[in-house]
């Protein structure tokens, strides 16, 4: 009996076609981020309608980037706990400190309600994360941000052509960042991208194509300066090729999702289930169930991968502290994930859909 997976990439002769082409080429890296990387640059942020964008080599490395740009040394950040844990960590590892707000329980997301009870003297960013695809709440979060002199932001590595009042993920906030992981809806081999809308956006772009690069800038020839600490998060000229053959059909594999979804809201008999909303591309598709365990168990002995997103951050042991967050924990014992992605057929998707209903 094959599995059907829960991730899986769909992938047509482009990709195969564009690796050939940098094989060939043999110019695979640079760290100046010329070739594929500046061109998938210019067309995502053409794609996102952002003033400009940089590429890096993971989500991860996108918000330590994007964090670094301000002063947050014992300073105040909010954000969800479900999340991936590389949320709360780019916040510490810029001496800032997470302020984990609850959620909604309708969309996953941060509830805004929750941030402005938060807020402090020292709190200076807000960090929402586009939970599943599902965009948070930007109109309510923008303006907190707006009242408190705040920045914002944005966790988007779910959210590859999602959308928020008819603009795309990644012109919104200050700073945006995308992943690009094999298992995101742009499949790369790795990668990662910050959008950038601030005022200033050539400035900043400038410093963080620096930090891309171990910091190194004023480049002519062979000589070189330093004048900030960087990292080594450019990213590669394979993930760059394969990004823009991904992003032509992104829309397109997009809306294959938005079809399931709406057949699994429609069809799944269960009364906590993501809702179905056309802004959303559908990263995951989350329902909760009370027995989990035994309901994973009987899926995967049908051949159905399930998955379960996330541990919530602030139960783990670096995180844990005395705040409770009721509606994250409450969810976060009873979420499970089921396979939404381009690949599946029909008969999949009725078998995931009869198999949930049966067994939840």
């Amino acid at each position: 009996m094959s599995k059907i997976k829960l991730f899986d990439p769909f992938l047509d002769g482009s990709e195969k076609n564009a690796i050939n082409q940098v094989l060939d080429s043999h110019f695979w890296a640079s760290g100046a981020g010329t070739g594929y990387v500046g061109k998938f640059e210019e067309k995502f942020s053409k794609y996102v309608g952002s003033k400009n964008s940089i590429a890096v080599n993971s989500g991860t490395a996108a918000l330590n980037l994007a964090l670094s740009m301000f002063d947050i040394k014992n300073k105040e950040v909010i954000l969800p706990s479900l999340s991936f844990v590389s949320t709360a960590h780019a916040v510490i590892l810029n001496g800032g400190i997470p302020i984990f707000a609850d959620i909604d329980s309708q969309t996953l997301c941060i509830d805004p309600i929750q941030i402005k009870k938060l807020i402090s003297k020292k709190t200076k960013i807000i960090l929402p994360v586009h939970f599943a695809g599902l965009p948070a709440n930007l109109y309510e979060i923008k303006k907190i941000c707006k009242e408190n002199n705040l920045y914002l932001i944005e966790d988007a590595a779910h959210a590859s052509g999602s959308s928020y009042q008819n603009k795309k993920i990644g012109r919104h906030g200050d700073l945006v960042c995308f992943s690009f992981h094999p298992v995101k809806n742009l499949a790369m081999p790795t990668g990662g991208l910050i959008s950038i809308n601030t005022k200033n956006y050539k400035k900043i772009s400038t410093i963080l194509k620096e930090k891309r690069w171990c910091g190194i800038s004023n480049r002519k020839g062979i000589t070189y300066d330093v004048k900030n600490v960087g990292w080594n998060y450019y990213m590669n000229e394979f993930s760059a090729a394969i990004g823009i053959e991904q992003l032509k059909k992104l829309d397109n594999l997009n809306n294959v999702r938005k079809k399931i979804a709406k057949l699994y809201n429609k069809k799944i008999n269960l009364e906590h289930k993501m809702m179905y909303d056309e802004n959303s591309s559908y990263h995951i598709f989350w329902i909760r169930v009370k027995k989990r365990n035994q309901f994973r168990k009987k899926m995967s002995n049908v051949g159905i991968e399930t998955g379960i997103h996330y541990k919530p951050i602030h139960t783990f042991s670096m995180y844990a502290k005395n705040n409770t967050l009721p509606i994250t924990e409450k969810i976060a014992n009873e979420i499970v994930s089921i396979p939404i992605h381009p690949n599946l057929s029909d008969d999949e998707i009725e078998k995931i859909i009869n198999s949930v209903n049966k067994f939840s």
